[in-house]
């Protein structure tokens, strides 16, 4: 290393430490000179020095400590926060340290001088001494952004907590709510504590599902979000049975019972919120698995033309459910957004001149207009029952939750041969597998062909996020399995999500929906009453312009809506 003099330069300390040549050095000089600049920004622009390293340089000629980039992304959330967020971007600088009352911060520039008089106010106002080092600009503005993001969200979950209250069916099973909070009064215990901090984070996180897995040696916590789970948290494994014994609890389910799978659900009220929690408990070799999905019941905001519908499946869609009698089917797996879908038709289609009623399991969202029945099979009130009584209603359209068996399927079927209009879904993987799958079920194909107007299948790919969307060139492997060719990439900008703090680093954020739709013209249906195969009817709907949910996929991905890599990952071929 090189000798320093006794009161150093940047530029030597630089050479000294071995982050620059000599060379570089006397280049850097010399712009330097030549366009009034500082050596250090001199040095970074020509990138001969990494940003970093000039301020370590910066640091040691000016004596005080250095907190590199990982350095000052470990700060404690409960020391960040003593520097009010505003203050920290405005001026650079961040708290890093809090050790015998003296609280350390990294600043861009230790020589501000007005900053370190508002901050010496405020940390004698916290009674606490001032000590200051420096970390680069980038480094910190990075570490607000990720530390602050934090700090709102505990703020906020910890007023989500504070403002849940849990409630559960009476035992008669009826529509009255009991209060488990109030049963429970002591809500400062570490486990109820736990059990709602869970809950509390998922309902900031925009989850659908909560999974609480056992392992051998600790807990793991995963949220559902945008159809993907992400693990947030592992609690320690002496928690489990305190956290299953919880949920049981306010589930009003059997603690005693460890052996077999229980179902329950209960109701979360928080501000303006009021979400419907199904509670599912499976028995495994590392012990309980809990299952909360979560299925908010505030008011139905969606429209057909929010939901990603191209402009002539728009067009398509809209025209059949005008239509006054016949079938239209939904399908798609758990969580794809049928319901949403469902739920979107009938907004379109509501008059005060007709009757709108739903048979549902369970009622996601409350539409005004619209007769809701919840489905509660432990007394006795089944899709079946219900539907017989329906008739008696004087409907005009109908929604069924699901076709799940022969009997609910055959009153569908009547019902739309019989002057209604019927909505409904079907678990099945794509719009001519549904067919087949209703004839499956046991539904004659002569009637299955004479009462159905369309069959739409649909998923939810994954939006990629606006914050950290980038341009990418698409691999080999990712093209091959998408059976691309040159000519189809051709002048096409692929993006990706690098990921970033408002994603949780995934790189989306949100989702849309592709469809796949069926009309059932005069040749498909002969099709279906010949009972021919899903294949056939595929091939035949392909020839008469049907897209399939990749072709769909693949053109979000071309205008830059989502990932190719999304698309590989909910469709197939």
């Amino acid at each position: 290393m090189a000798e320093l003099s006794a009161f150093p330069k940047l530029g030597e300390i630089l050479v000294a430490e071995g982050f620059i040549e000599q060379e570089q050095l006397d280049r850097s000089l010399a712009e330097s000179e030549e366009k009034n600049l500082r050596i250090g920004e001199v040095l970074i622009a020509l990138g001969f020095a990494m940003e970093e390293h000039v301020y370590l340089g910066l640091a040691k000629q000016m004596g005080v400590p250095f907190y590199s980039s990982e350095q000052v992304l470990e700060g404690k959330e409960d020391i960040v926060r003593i520097v009010p967020e505003a203050f920290a971007k405005e001026n650079s600088l961040i708290a890093v340290k809090l050790a015998d009352e003296t609280l350390t911060i990294a600043m861009a520039d230790p020589d501000d001088i007005i900053a370190i008089d508002n901050l010496r106010k405020l940390t004698d106002e916290e009674g606490l001494k001032l000590e200051l080092a420096m970390g680069s600009p980038q480094a910190i503005q990075h570490a607000i952004g990720q530390l602050y993001v934090r700090i709102r969200k505990q703020q906020e979950t910890s007023e989500v907590i504070g403002d849940l209250k849990f409630f559960t069916e009476s035992d008669e099973g009826d529509e009255g709510m009991v209060d488990m909070t109030k049963e429970h009064e002591d809500t400062d215990a570490p486990i109820i504590k736990l059990v709602n901090l869970i809950i509390g984070e998922a309902l900031k996180e925009r989850a659908t599902d909560i999974h609480i897995e056992p392992r051998e040696d600790h807990v793991v916590v995963r949220y559902r979000v945008d159809g993907v789970l992400l693990e947030v948290m592992k609690p320690p494994r002496n928690a489990h049975n305190g956290i299953v014994a919880r949920v049981k609890i306010i589930s009003k389910l059997n603690i005693a019972e460890k052996r077999l799978p229980q179902d329950g659900r209960f109701t979360i009220k928080a501000k303006d919120r009021e979400v419907d929690v199904r509670v599912s408990i499976l028995p495994t070799v590392n012990g309980e698995k809990i299952v909360l999905r979560l299925l908010d019941k505030g008011t139905f905001g969606f429209t057909l033309a929010t939901l990603g519908f191209e402009d002539h499946h728009y067009k398509l869609f809209k025209r059949n459910i005008i239509k006054p009698y016949g079938l239209i089917i939904v399908s798609g797996p758990t969580g794809s957004g049928k319901s949403t879908s469902l739920y979107a038709s009938l907004r379109e289609v509501m008059s005060v001149q007709d009757n709108i009623t739903t048979v549902e399991d369970p009622v996601e969202y409350h539409l005004d207009g619209i007769n809701q029945v919840q489905v509660k099979p432990r007394i006795g009130l089944t899709f079946a029952s219900s539907l017989r009584s329906i008739l008696r209603q004087d409907p005009d359209r109908l929604l069924i939750g699901e076709i799940r068996d022969e009997e609910t399927a055959d009153i569908a079927i009547k019902f739309s041969l019989t002057g209604h209009l019927v909505f409904t879904t079907v678990h099945a993987n794509d719009a001519p597998s549904t067919v087949t799958r209703l004839i499956d079920i046991g539904v004659p194909p002569f009637l299955c062909g004479s009462s159905l107007l369309l069959v739409m299948a649909q998923r939810l790919v994954r939006t990629l996020c606006p914050n950290c969307k980038t341009e990418y060139e698409p691999t080999e492997t990712e093209l091959d399995y998408l059976d691309l060719n040159p000519e189809d990439i051709e002048g096409v900008t692929w993006y990706k999500g690098r990921g970033c703090v408002h994603c949780r680093d995934t790189g989306y954020y949100g989702r849309t929906g592709i469809f796949e739709l069926l009309p059932v013209t005069h040749e498909i249906r002969r099709l279906i009453y010949d009972n021919s195969s899903q294949d056939e009817i595929r091939e035949l709907a392909e020839h008469q312009g049907m897209e399939t949910l990749r072709q769909q996929g693949i053109s979000k991905a071309k205008r830059g809506m989502t990932s190719l890599a999304e698309i590989l990952r909910v469709t197939t071929e």
